[in-house]
């Protein structure tokens, strides 16, 4: 598809700038420390805006094409430390689409039943149908970030223990990226956003937590916990991107101390994702023509064809109103009409 000026060959602005600096899919060596928490992309807050207000028509018009298609499914895995913007990243990316077609996920603390399954089992049965996009806000990757920090855990997940080796880890990442494969040879695009933000704008986000009333919610002592252990998330994080991008999988490194940003990333990456896909209405219904021909006849045996119709409201709108009679005046009011009485300097009648 040819560019212009910034934009594509159809008119639209061309995304691949906020999109592909991004991409992380294997093909070379990745070092988490090279990415920028703060990166703007040569973009000012109030375009950054405008931009993702487009975007958002962009992906509502995919979005409908998606559903209507039902071929493809998309999954959205968002991933990052504490308070990097993810909650509000879905919020504001995907505002404009359809609900129906829509799905959101919170994977909190596994239950006792879902321990009962494998590690994959709960985000497994959350997968997107068919037409729709599915959103993992965290996903199966906690089980390689929050285990692996907290390895106390991988005990209570009733694995035999002949199985907990020391490859546990890497044999993780092999499972995880042959179901991913599995996925999309099915039909499931896969994206996978890592909000980057660093420790200080996480501590910046916390107090701002903490200062306004009605942020007090979002607010847990386990952050300030959680916070104490950043360096260890940090190569948790690294050990992820690095063994588990694929061209078929990639991650996204989004920068997110500017939330404008991120969420302009998010939404260009998603929006370039769907139309590269080709998606289209279907060319028609899945009736016969002899089902659609007796669908019409019993329809317009209920009324005048559609047709018929519009030509009578249509004339009815274009013919002159006919002319109504006025009734007679009362003759106390007749004999006034066309009298001018004089009008006193002070707006009284005299």
């Amino acid at each position: 598809m040819g560019k212009k000026n910034g934009k594509t060959s159809g008119g639209k602005t061309d995304l691949s700038r906020y999109v592909d600096p991004f991409r992380v899919d294997g093909s070379r060596e990745f070092h988490l420390k090279f990415h920028s928490t703060d990166e703007k992309g040569g973009v000012d807050k109030d375009d950054a805006k405008e931009l993702l207000q487009a975007n958002l028509v962009r992906l509502r018009a995919s979005q409908e094409k998606l559903y209507a298609h039902d071929r493809w499914s998309l999954l959205l895995i968002f991933q990052g430390m504490d308070a990097a913007g993810k909650d509000s990243a879905i919020e504001h990316v995907m505002s404009g689409v359809n609900p129906q077609g829509c799905q959101v996920f919170s994977f909190k603390q596994p239950s006792s039943k879902e321990l009962d399954h494998d590690f994959m089992w709960r985000s497994m049965i959350a997968l997107p149908e068919r037409g729709r996009i599915g959103i993992f806000n965290r996903s199966y990757y906690e089980e390689m970030l929050v285990v692996r920090v907290h390895p106390e855990i991988l005990a209570q997940q009733k694995i035999p223990q002949r199985l907990v080796t020391k490859s546990v880890w890497r044999e993780r990442f092999e499972d995880v990226s042959n179901i991913e494969r599995y996925l999309t040879r099915n039909g499931t695009v896969i994206l996978k956003f890592f909000l980057h933000v660093s420790k200080e704008e996480q501590r910046k986000r916390f107090l701002a937590r903490l200062d306004e009333p009605a942020k007090n919610w979002k607010f847990s002592l386990a952050d300030v916990k959680e916070r104490a252990l950043w360096d260890r998330y940090y190569a948790a994080y690294q050990e992820v991107l690095r063994h588990s991008s694929s061209s078929y999988a990639p991650w996204y490194v989004v920068p997110a101390d500017h939330k404008w940003f991120s969420r302009l990333v998010i939404s260009s990456t998603i929006v370039s994702t769907l139309e590269k896909l080709g998606l289209s209405y279907p060319a028609k219904s899945e009736a016969s023509p002899a089902e659609l021909k007796k669908a019409r006849i019993a329809l317009e045996k209920e009324g005048p064809p559609l047709r018929n119709r519009r030509k009578a409201v249509s004339a009815k709108k274009t013919a002159a109103p006919k002319a109504v009679p006025k009734p007679p005046l009362p003759k106390e009011i007749a004999e006034t009409v066309g009298r001018h009485e004089p009008v006193a300097p002070n707006g009284q009648r005299s």
